[in-house]
């Protein structure tokens, strides 16, 4: 039996869990492309800031440290940057500890923001890898039914009566497989680069307060 016969004695049961698999591979898919190319965008424009970065921040630079923020709007990074930079513009108070600890919190406000942007698309990768597997169970336990069907239909167990069935059951627990390994490896790929992340905004977000600290406790 070929795969055109198979589908068309496949019950409607079974046609549904093949095309909720392929429905789920193909978003799956598509939000593992999305990601890749937005995280790799991330890494590269945060390296490239960073590295500016230092140097307005040595120099006292704020405004152009802003400015290199908004060139790099798809560094995670920066946008944290330029949260920091932006609160220590509009602060009017004349506390400089205060004012160290309301960019502190801005930073990490927008931190915690990005990340979670970052985030999105994820746990959908994780329902499809945990899940994926035993819809592709439930279509193998059609496939099964489908062929004591046919035995009693035929009244004999020949191959003829259960090859479209075994047949069935084999193909939906290999696609459910297959949909599942690539939703849990590029998951755990995107956690930990969002591990990464993290600690590159937590890194640059310190030597960002050290700086502040430091000219705060120079100009008493």
């Amino acid at each position: 039996m070929d795969f055109g016969n198979m589908l068309g004695s496949m019950g409607v049961i079974g046609f549904a869990v093949m095309a909720c698999l392929a429905a789920l591979s193909v978003y799956s898919v598509s939000v593992i492309l999305a990601k890749f190319r937005r995280f790799k965008l991330a890494a590269n424009e945060s390296h490239a800031f960073v590295e500016h970065f230092s140097g307005l921040l040595r120099a006292g630079k704020f405004n152009d440290a802003a400015q290199s923020a908004q060139q790099h709007n798809r560094s995670h990074v920066a946008r944290v940057v330029c949260a920091g930079v932006e609160e220590l513009k509009d602060n009017s108070t004349n506390d400089p500890d205060t004012r160290v600890e309301m960019v502190s919190r801005a930073l990490e406000r927008c931190s915690t923001k990005t990340l979670s942007e970052m985030r999105n698309g994820l746990g959908a990768l994780a329902t499809i890898g945990s899940t994926a597997p035993f819809i592709g169970l439930f279509g193998t336990v059609i496939g099964i039914v489908h062929a004591f069907q046919g035995i009693a239909s035929t009244g004999s167990g020949g191959v003829a009566a259960v090859s479209g069935g075994i047949a069935e059951a084999l193909i939906a627990t290999a696609l459910g497989i297959f949909v599942a390994i690539p939703a849990v490896m590029a998951f755990n790929y995107f956690v930990g680069r969002l591990e990464s992340f993290h600690i590159e905004i937590q890194t640059t977000s310190a030597e960002f307060i050290d700086f502040l600290q430091k000219r705060a406790h120079a100009t008493r």
